[in-house]
């Protein structure tokens, strides 16, 4: 593995889509927190706070993101829903990851919240047709996001922070 930041690869979208490809996606998304929680299992509290890579975020940080990143993109998917192409508020998730809450809340309290973020999400999820997939909003930085873009993008986001754990668990021994 020679970059340690991005253990699955960089997110790529070619653009090409199918439905089958979209429910993969979906179903990418639904199992996420199953494994998260399995690949988090039977950490210690000084293994939770080690660092996946030299200057990147410890695995406790890594899953209070999972849920705070996927808690926004929920509600980016509900805006667009609901609102012709918002302007959506992005955040500043390496300060978040300083707070209190990310640096030493119990990884418990975010393996739920992402659990049931999660559940309503994918209800969400199933229920839309092709069109409402092309929906958009518009982020400050990135420009305009298709939701079947959002889609895949954290569909790689879960994958590539659940592989982090797993390749440091991997790399320790744990």
């Amino acid at each position: 593995m020679d970059d340690l930041r991005y253990p699955v690869g960089p997110f790529t979208f070619d653009g090409e889509v199918t439905e089958a490809r979209r429910q993969e996606w979906i179903n990418e998304i639904a199992q996420g927190p199953a494994k998260l929680r399995a690949t988090v299992a039977g950490l210690t509290a000084t293994e939770l706070d080690t660092p996946y890579r030299d200057g990147g975020w410890t695995l406790r940080q890594v899953v209070h993101h999972l849920a705070d990143s996927h808690m926004n993109s929920y509600i980016r998917f509900k805006l667009a829903l609901t609102e012709n192409e918002p302007t959506i508020k992005p955040y500043d998730e390496a300060q978040w990851s300083e707070l209190v809450d990310a640096r030493a809340a119990r990884i418990e309290l975010s393996l739920e919240l992402l659990e049931s973020v999660t559940e309503r999400w994918v209800m969400v999820l199933r229920s839309l047709s092709a069109d409402e997939f092309e929906r958009a909003f518009i982020h400050p930085e990135g420009g305009r996001m298709t939701l079947t873009k959002a889609l895949a993008m954290y569909a790689w986001h879960g994958r590539h922070h659940i592989a982090h754990i797993a390749s440091l668990r991997q790399r320790k021994g744990w």
